[in-house]
């Protein structure tokens, strides 16, 4: 990945570096299973409730189970206060972080039951939904439930003409002025794709590029998950 010349990020990183991030599970003592996981200020908390059986009950799914995501930004999360309560965007990212986790829990084990898991951002810097899904990835496997494979997930952005990792709240307000790309890409420890979002225009070349700068920094982030787990185990 080549650096447009005289670009710089706006907080110094390089075009690839991820900022600092810190993964911890078992911090909700009431839950089957919880996880924070953060980017730089962006910090997400997930909890994980169930399997228990899906009431009402004719939701039930005979066949399997259902995994039932609620993403919500709390109100003190960013310096504009947000109003309480689900939104348009918060019930979307919920659908979105499901799509995400489902192709690798082995729900079938669980018919007619459902898994709840909560996700709360505690303060914002950008990519949340990413730091959710790798909290709620935490969460679930922290609370026993079968995964074929763990996820990670990080968000790519093109500013300008340069893709870079891990998108900030100064990038993603350039992105915003400048009709920018931003990227959120959810995969397994062997590349497999379980989300791609795509807000923005980018070529099919860029596309390739951003998938691979992904694939690199997923590398990374599940290397974050797996010591929080291995932790947690000592523990």
């Amino acid at each position: 990945m080549t650096k447009q010349k005289g670009f710089e990020r706006p907080d110094g990183r390089k075009v690839d570096e991820m900022r600092k991030m810190e993964a911890k599970v078992g911090i909700v003592p009431n839950a089957d299973g919880s996880a924070m996981f953060s980017f730089g200020d962006t910090i997400a908390i997930a909890a994980v409730y169930g399997p228990r059986k899906m009431h009402p009950q004719h939701q039930q799914d005979p066949e399997k189970g259902t995994l039932r995501c609620t993403y919500s930004m709390l109100s003190f999360s960013v310096s504009d206060r947000i109003k309480p309560g689900p939104s348009r965007r918060s019930m979307e990212i919920s659908k979105i972080t499901e799509w995400a986790l489902e192709p690798i829990l082995m729900i079938k084990r669980y018919p007619n039951m459902v898994i709840d898991v909560h996700i709360n951002i505690l303060q914002a810097n950008a990519s949340t939904r990413c730091a959710g899904i790798n909290a709620a990835a935490l969460a679930l496997a922290h609370a026993g439930i079968p995964m074929r494979e763990m996820v990670s997930s990080v968000s790519i952005g093109k500013l300008d003409k340069q893709l870079v990792v891990d998108v900030n709240k100064d990038e993603e307000d350039w992105e915003e002025g400048e009709g920018a790309t931003d990227i959120p890409i959810t995969m397994t420890p062997n590349g497999m794709i379980t989300h791609l979002q795509l807000d923005g225009k980018i070529t099919s070349k860029e596309l390739k590029e951003a998938i691979e700068l992904a694939r690199k920094a997923a590398k990374e982030i599940y290397e974050v998950q797996k010591k929080a787990l291995k932790e947690s185990l000592k523990e």
